[in-house]
């Protein structure tokens, strides 16, 4: 797929679909009607002047035509003047997937920029929404078509300069594509996407984009004494990764640690899930998706600080050499565990991975996995991240960098109280402090592996997998985190 930037008006443009983003409010929905009047016939004006139409935030209509386009959408960017770069992104992406109904090779969209929003900003929401929007994964069906958009065009008025949409597009693109990877390895089933297939797409990854990738596997990960995450892996016949990709900016002595909990699939382990639903258990290694997508656009942007991707790679499956509940670890910095659940795993695979970040002088670490069921409960279905963190500092970056991507994060407490409720009779900690705030004390339990370094600890169990399709995001896994992070580390 190609994105185009062109000084042009929208009726010169020779495409299949135009799609055409507009503000609500009666007066400034005429005005914008009106000039789209040639393009349509009239038809505009005469939709919006029946009601039909309001311009509320994601309502579409579709008009055919018979011009340079067959056929126009208009999509409501809602009312008001508070225009935001997450309206536009959402706009974009609902936009084209009504455009896509039906054999679509060309969409074009005029740029939409306002309210404080310059043109950068606006093509690269333009961009990230409209390639998001356009995301399917069908791949493993024997009667998938493949996708038939070849162009998504932008239009940007003559009397503005191209040069600021061209940057932002191209930026938009590169967040597009990491997250559209990220999406990719979340919907791969089990058996596609074990740890030596997440291991494979990372050494692409750095293949394309000139990062370093080492692969550490179990004896490298035996010397190091990683015994949580080999302890999580012990059950399975597939062998457990440690993934570490690195990008040395020329900031070499800030270097920031994104890790990721890569629970290639998750049953349970001993302390068994139920059947029903276990089969969306692939979608546990969200969070090392996510900071492959993220490594993956870092790798293209460049930024001046150091990052490491690291991603412990593991099943978690019941087999007569599975942990036990009652089993006494020891992670790699040398503290006991107590297995109370071993469905509680990604907290230990990520304690030997936050450790190893630790160990190879990160400044700052934050990690991201799919770590509790408790996280929906608190925060709702895929609208919300929680945030547990030993660093407010850090989690006002994230926050910044989060309002410039449109995604959704909100801290939880992490006072000290919520240690008590995971310490162990019989060891240093147990892996779990019960089901009364399970957000704070996963959080925190994983924390207490990162030697005192600001920390940061992302949730992302209620976002990272949906069964609803809205603006941008279709069904199936939905890339959360990887414009966040990919973001947080150009700040």
């Amino acid at each position: 797929m190609q994105i185009k930037v062109k000084s042009d008006v929208l009726k010169n443009v020779v495409c299949d679909v135009y799609v055409v983003p507009m503000k609500g409010g009666s007066e400034e929905l005429m005005s914008e009607a009106a000039a789209l009047d040639p393009v349509c016939q009239g038809a505009a004006t005469q939709l919006i002047n029946s009601g039909e139409f309001s311009g509320k935030l994601n309502e579409t209509s579709v008009l055919h035509l018979a011009g340079k386009a067959r056929k126009l959408v208009l999509v409501g960017l809602g009312e008001g003047r508070n225009l935001t770069a997450e309206k536009v992104r959402q706009a974009a992406g609902t936009g084209m997937r009504a455009a896509l109904k039906g054999k679509v090779s060309s969409v074009a969209m005029p740029l939409v920029c306002g309210d404080g929003l310059d043109a950068a900003t606006c093509a690269q929401a333009m961009v990230e929404g409209a390639m998001l929007g356009a995301y399917r994964f069908d791949r493993l069906k024997s009667d998938a078509k493949t996708l038939e958009l070849a162009e998504i065009i932008l239009t940007v008025p003559q009397d503005l300069p191209t040069e600021g949409a061209q940057t932002g597009a191209d930026k938009g693109v590169i967040m597009a594509e990491a997250t559209m990877i990220a999406r990719d390895l979340v919907n791969l089933p089990g058996n596609m996407m074990t740890p030596s297939h997440m291991a494979d797409a990372a050494r692409k990854i750095a293949a394309e984009t000139g990062l370093t990738c080492e692969i550490l596997e179990e004896a490298d990960m035996k010397k190091l004494g990683m015994g949580a995450l080999l302890g999580v892996s012990q059950g399975s016949s597939e062998p457990a990764k440690l993934i570490v990709l690195k990008h040395v900016g020329s900031a070499a002595d800030d270097v920031l640690a994104l890790v990721g909990k890569g629970l290639t699939f998750d049953s349970g382990g001993i302390s068994l899930k139920p059947g029903e639903g276990m089969h969306l258990m692939k979608n546990d290694m969200s969070g090392g998706a996510a900071v492959l997508g993220a490594m993956q656009a870092i790798g293209h942007l460049k930024p001046e600080r150091s990052v490491l991707g690291i991603v412990a790679c593991s099943e978690n499956l019941p087999s007569g050499t599975a942990l036990k509940p009652g089993d006494v670890i020891t992670a790699m910095n040398g503290k006991t565990i107590e297995i109370l659940n071993t469905d509680a795993e990604g907290r230990l695979i990520l304690a030997d991975a936050v450790a190893y970040a630790h160990s190879l002088g990160a400044q700052r670490i934050v990690d991201a996995a799919t770590l509790t069921g408790a996280c929906g409960v608190a925060l709702g279905p895929n609208i919300y991240s929680a945030i547990v963190a030993n660093s407010d500092a850090l989690v006002a970056d994230i926050k910044q960098a989060a309002a410039l991507t449109g995604e959704r994060f909100w801290q939880m407490p992490g006072d000290d109280d919520y240690k008590e409720l995971f310490k162990s009779t019989v060891a240093d900690l147990q892996n779990t402090g019960g089901r009364l705030g399970g957000v704070m004390t996963g959080g925190l339990f994983i924390g207490e592996f990162s030697g005192g370094t600001p920390w940061a600890h992302l949730d992302i169990a209620p976002t990272a997998f949906t069964d609803k399709e809205k603006h941008y995001q279709g069904k199936g896994g939905t890339g959360v985190a990887v414009r966040t992070l990919a973001q947080l580390a150009c700040l």
